[in-house]
């Protein structure tokens, strides 16, 4: 074996688990953070906030008596309130009898039902609140196109085929006005492909007709983590020219192609930096949310496209930013519900529910793509998780809000020994649920 060979390997192995970890640590932190601070202004005290598992590799008491620290295994983490007899919030039946009243009261089991269930319920909410403050920082920083739309810059392709210019305002597309940034794309969608197209431009105060390019190229503007194009080779910014040999001039014209494949394997020719390259690679069949709630099945090689130039961006306002990233992490709940019901249902494939290998993965690769790439992905995950932990399963936080929800009703929470049964079978759901996630990983295309 050489072992040289397995250098490359195991440097993006390292790469991937370290993208992971910061990704998990800043959505554990985050979740737990919420736990700890809505604990500590309900006045339940927090013993321990920890960052991980096992041997403590580095502590510091606060001045509220809590003991921040850092475990030698990143995945996951815990707060543990007093009164409590381990990170799973189980009561220290030994020695909570023993305390007065007064600090029974700030503890996680002897304060009043309200301070508890808003404690448990504080960490989902973090982290959705995460996931929207993300996607309206995000939108800040790209800021929202200018109307009319103007060319902000130029994206590389062939020098031949450039008309625009930076600080163009785009006045009509083909003989149709484009007043705004939607009239814009509607002209785009609803015209013939063809290799030219007229443009009505503004420049330099100066009205005047250029010839130029079809405004949507297939131009490669993102890639999916895990894709078919990214594991191929194909970066953000190639221009793919032809594939098995018919020369392609618009997005449109590739997604046909690819749609119509089946996941046959196709030839593609990119233009890169004035070089042209040849890559093969078969189209991957994937279950995608359509407008109706459901799903729908198509051949997709994981690449986004965009317009041959960046339009100008102005700064929308911080309502329309945390409204924008409201409106995101909500779509990312309703989507993970669907895919839920219909992978239950049997209408879409079960591979579609990952395990920490392919979250693992795609944390490598969103990261791989750059910074913004994978604080987006961190955004997505936060949001995951934050679901996830409302599910109505004990030993979950949704569990707990359960048994609250029971205590409210009946007066009295359940007897210990219901939670130790029922604490058990909660367990046991997600170690399954784990192991069928980690199966697919292996396993699933």
């Amino acid at each position: 074996m050489d072992i040289a060979s397995l250098i490359p390997q195991f440097g993006g192995a390292l790469w991937t688990l370290a993208a992971f970890v910061v990704a998990l640590s800043v959505i554990v932190f985050v979740h737990e953070y919420g736990h700890y601070i809505v604990g500590r202004w309900s006045g339940i005290r927090a013993e321990v906030f920890s960052i991980g598992f096992g041997p403590v590799l580095f502590s510091r008491t606060d001045k509220h008596g809590t003991q921040w620290q850092v475990a030698a295994l990143p995945f996951g983490g815990f707060v543990k309130f007093l009164g409590d007899a381990s990170a799973a919030s189980d009561k220290a039946s030994d020695t909570y009898d023993e305390l007065d009243d007064e600090t029974k009261r700030h503890t996680m089991h002897g304060a009043p039902l309200w301070a508890r269930a808003a404690t448990v319920a504080a960490g989902p909410v973090f982290n959705f609140i995460l996931s929207a403050l993300v996607f309206a920082a995000i939108l800040l920083w790209q800021g929202t196109p200018k109307e009319p739309v103007e060319v902000g810059a130029l994206k590389p392709m062939p020098a031949e085929v450039q008309a625009l210019m930076a600080g163009d305002r785009i006045l009509a597309v083909g003989g149709t006005e484009t007043p705004d940034y939607q009239s814009f794309f509607d002209v785009i969608g609803d015209m013939p492909v063809s290799d030219t197209v007229a443009y009505q431009i503004e420049r330099d105060g100066q009205q005047s007709a250029v010839t130029g390019p079809y405004p949507f190229p297939p131009l490669v503007e993102g890639l999916q983590a895990g894709s078919a194009a990214m594991d191929a080779g194909i970066e953000k910014g190639d221009l793919i020219t032809a594939i098995d040999g018919e020369p392609v001039t618009a997005f449109k014209q590739l997604q046909d192609v690819v749609g119509s494949s089946e996941g046959r394997a196709l030839a593609v020719d990119i233009w890169r930096d004035g070089e042209t390259l040849e890559f093969v690679l078969a189209p991957r069949r994937v279950d995608l949310p359509d407008n109706d709630g459901g799903f729908e099945t198509r051949w997709l090689i994981g690449m986004t496209g965009g317009l041959m130039f960046t339009p100008a961006t102005q700064t929308p306002g911080p309502l329309e930013a945390l409204q924008y990233g409201a409106d995101q992490t909500l779509f990312i709940v309703q989507s993970s519900l669907s895919g839920l019901w219909h992978m239950v249902t049997g209408a879409i494939s079960s591979c579609n529910l990952r395990g920490p290998i392919g979250i693992a993965e795609t944390s490598g690769a969103a990261a791989s793509q750059g910074v913004e790439s994978f604080i987006w992905f961190i955004a997505v995950l936060s949001t995951a998780v934050g679901l996830l932990n409302l599910f109505p399963i004990p030993v979950l936080d949704g569990g707990h809000l359960v048994f609250h929800a029971f205590e409210a009703i009946a007066g009295r929470p359940p007897s210990d020994r219901a939670l130790r049964i029922l604490m058990g079978m909660g367990l046991a759901l997600m170690l399954s649920l784990m192991a069928f996630a980690l199966t697919n990983d292996l396993f699933c295309p």
